[in-house]
């Protein structure tokens, strides 16, 4: 029996990278898949592919998740994964002295709002039923200080916090509702690209981005997926308020926080 049988999911940010390999890895499993991602993604083209349903959602837009509260007014598994870093139109300042609150903002807002409104949005689904998932996609980078990437290591310790917050809440209303947290590191997905490139250097550039974790690789979409299935099905009915992380041995020792 597949371990997702008769089990609706969304999945936000799901165009591509960790997103599309949790909703390729449900769609195994016997789900039925709901891709979501921005309007002017390749969401569509993915959820074509895989064969799952495809919706478009801005995630810091209450009106977009009431939109698909009216279109699913119930579902099983919610996974947040939309995420940016906040380096996508290029390198920026993001340590604590120079960055932007424009630049701030932006950030939290698809982290930390997109997750707030998801988590919202599932729990009234879930509620009639008295039972679902929550998946929320957090970082290694919200378990360490990231001089660097100040919003993007905040946002990631937000949705620590409250992923802590939605599943002692679910508890105290009698629902069994779990929300649990899967905080990878270095996953190589086309978040990355912009940093590896394209040249005769990009083996070199890869060594040397993953030379401090021990097992000296980067992470595959499929191997968070991996987790997601675990915890959306019936095998993690006992966690909720718990953490994974996936990070190639970084937090047992090594050094956590890069510059």
């Amino acid at each position: 029996m597949p371990r997702l049988s008769n089990k609706t999911c969304v999945i936000t940010g799901a165009a591509r990278g960790i997103g599309a390999a949790i909703a390729e890895a449900f769609l195994t499993e016997g789900a039925r898949v709901i891709v979501t991602d921005l309007y002017d993604s390749d969401g569509a083209a993915t959820a074509q592919r895989l064969g799952a349903d495809w919706r478009p959602l801005d995630v810091r837009s209450e009106d977009d998740w009431t939109a698909l509260s009216k279109a699913h007014p119930s579902f099983d598994v919610l996974v947040n994964n939309a995420g940016i870093t906040g380096f996508e139109d290029g390198a920026m300042p993001h340590d604590p002295e120079n960055a932007s609150l424009e630049d701030w903002h932006a950030v939290h807002a698809t982290n930390l709002d997109g997750t707030f409104l998801g988590c919202r949005t599932a729990i009234r689904a879930m509620r009639a039923s008295k039972a679902g998932a929550i998946i929320n996609i957090a970082s290694r980078s919200g378990l360490v200080g990231i001089p660097g990437a100040a919003a993007y290591a905040s946002s990631k310790a937000a949705i620590r916090n409250h992923t802590k917050t939605v599943a002692l809440y679910c508890a105290q209303q009698g629902l069994n509702i779990r929300c649990n947290a899967i905080f990878p590191a270095a996953v190589l997905t086309p978040m990355w690209e912009p940093m590896l490139g394209n040249g005769p250097d990009r083996a070199a550039r890869m060594e040397a981005l993953v030379a401090e974790t021990p097992l000296k690789r980067f992470g595959d979409p499929e191997e968070v997926a991996a987790l997601a299935v675990m915890l959306a099905s019936d095998e993690a009915a006992y966690m909720t308020g718990a953490e994974l992380t996936i990070d190639g041995g970084l937090l047992a020792g090594s050094a956590a926080s890069p510059g």
